[in-house]
């Protein structure tokens, strides 16, 4: 039996598959070692009874995720893994690999991922080559849910937000600027708290606000990071997009690119369907 896991700070989804065929279907709190240590990682493994049930029967596990960017990071949730699944080689890796191999299946390509955070890449058909992007909620993650909560945040506290959407929002959150602002800079996981308005997005989809602020984060991601790297890279390459951002506002991506003169290949809501058909195929 393999695991798959794609995981975002906010979710990770979880496939168990055995001979080709998915046996479960799961998903946990997300895990990101930038935010999360081996102990918080091994106490949410612990709480899920069906993954205690199935630890001893896989043999590979599949972890791509949010933060999961460097040696250390990595290490930090491949011990926790293999602690739990004591019988399994465990593989950690970015998720920014996973879409690539969930979207160019081994050919060359660029890949995005707009979700909870945002980033891009070029997959040679083999590895995502390095780049300078994926800087977080903090000062990057344009077009995503995070950058999307603050701007949304901002609007509502600038009161550059119409009044009519402002009520509404006050209403269906209760919030005040102290309130917002203790919990960006002094509770952990703002991020979390950041992705948390996209209900609210979704609820107010057709709103001329709200449909710009969603195109005005998609025009930045292309200009500040898929632009450069097309043109670093000859610009013949297909693109894909993946993430839920990406997947639920899908028309308003296509309207823009198509401004950008920006031939979109596919968008994938949620990778890990085809990365289990690309791991069960290989094992």
């Amino acid at each position: 039996m393999i695991a798959i896991v794609y995981s975002g700070s906010r979710y990770a989804n979880w496939r168990l598959s055995n001979k080709g065929k998915e046996v479960i279907e799961l998903r946990t709190n997300g895990i990101n070692p930038f935010f999360n240590d081996e102990k918080y990682i091994t106490q949410l493994l612990n709480k899920n009874t069906e993954l205690i049930n199935h630890a001893e029967e896989i043999k590979k596990i599949y972890f791509f995720g949010a933060g999961s960017s460097s040696q250390e990071r990595n290490e930090t949730v491949r011990t926790a893994l293999s602690s739990f699944f004591k019988h399994s080689k465990v593989y950690v890796s970015h998720d920014i690999e996973a879409a690539a191999k969930a979207s160019c299946d081994d050919k060359p390509g660029i890949v995005c991922i707009i979700g909870s955070g945002s980033n891009t890449g070029f997959f040679d058909g083999k590895k995502v080559l390095p780049n300078n992007y994926g800087l977080g909620y903090a000062i990057g993650d344009e077009g995503s849910a995070n950058w999307l909560g603050k701007s949304i945040l901002k609007a509502y506290l600038n009161k550059s937000m119409p009044v009519k959407l402002a009520a509404q929002f006050e209403k269906k959150y209760e919030l005040d600027r102290k309130l917002i602002l203790d919990k960006i800079y002094k509770q952990t996981h703002a991020s979390t708290f950041l992705t948390s308005f996209m209900a609210f997005f979704k609820e107010h989809r057709d709103d001329e606000f709200i449909k710009n602020m969603i195109k005005d984060g998609f025009r930045l991601f292309m200009d500040i990071y898929l632009t450069p790297i097309s043109n670093k890279y000859g610009g013949k390459h297909p693109i894909y997009f993946v993430g839920s951002v990406a997947a639920n506002y899908q028309d308003s991506l296509r309207e823009v690119a198509k401004e950008k003169k920006i031939n979109i290949s596919s968008v994938i809501k949620e990778p890990i369907y085809n990365l289990l058909n690309y791991y069960a195929n290989k094992n």
